[in-house]
């Protein structure tokens, strides 16, 4: 929904989402980043070399989105999540030339796995990492998991955790728990979570969106390192 396109109508009540994201999406490119590595929920563990390509055909919207020369033929299709990451990209490039690297996480992953992949896929040099991932699809009867009571609380506790760079909190997010309450961003924010604890450092967080539009928890948080580390 996030997309113009495919919210038609009622594009403009996530207005303040899209900005938010503009936000965050440009200070990756104002950080200097030389590398953006993009981590999203997928079928498997799957890393997308260039050409990057998706489409939002599926979701009733004749738009295909792509890093890169369009080849069809070396090209593999990203699950929706890198999708609207590179849609981001697209619409927010970084003023620098970058390498975008795109990379699927299994929805089935163990925490462990997760923490594991994130804390390989942190490359050296100045980098920049855009998880792409929601909460909860269970706020209220007219979300698409309809009403858990538990989802409210589990938001709460994530939109903190994004806020606070609790990377604790992160790794314990509870995969059974996470899947009943139809929260694809768990293996994503874990394999962040095992990205940044790789990087080191002392890290600040500021959550800059939280709401459940459509009943579906959606937060926009940037972190960033410190000078020291």
């Amino acid at each position: 929904m996030i997309v113009p396109e495919v919210a038609g109508g009622a594009a403009a009540e996530l207005d303040d989402l899209r900005a938010a994201c503009a936000d965050a999406v440009t200070m990756l490119g104002k950080a200097g980043a030389r590398q953006i590595v993009v981590f999203g929920a997928d079928s498997s563990m799957t890393s997308y070399d260039p050409p990057q390509r998706g489409s939002l055909r599926p979701w009733g919207v004749d738009l295909d989105v792509s890093l890169g020369p369009h080849d069809p033929l070396e090209s593999h299709q990203m699950p929706l999540s890198l999708v609207i990451g590179a849609w981001l990209l697209r619409q927010h490039p970084p003023q620098q030339p970058v390498v975008v690297n795109m990379q699927g996480i299994a929805g089935t992953a163990t925490p462990a796995e997760c923490r594991h992949f994130g804390e390989c896929c942190a490359p050296d040099g100045r980098w920049a990492l855009l998880v792409m991932g929601d909460g909860s699809s269970s706020r209220g009867i007219k979300s698409p998991g309809y009403d858990d009571p538990r989802a409210l609380p589990y938001d709460d506790a994530l939109a903190a955790a994004l806020a606070d760079v609790d990377l604790d909190v992160l790794h314990g997010l509870d995969p059974a728990l996470s899947a009943e309450l139809g929260v694809a961003g768990r293996p994503a924010f874990q394999a962040a979570a095992g990205a940044v604890a790789a990087a080191g450092g002392a890290w600040s967080g500021e959550l800059t969106y939280n709401a459940a539009p459509y009943g579906v928890g959606y937060f926009v948080a940037t972190w960033q390192r410190g000078a020291a580390a």
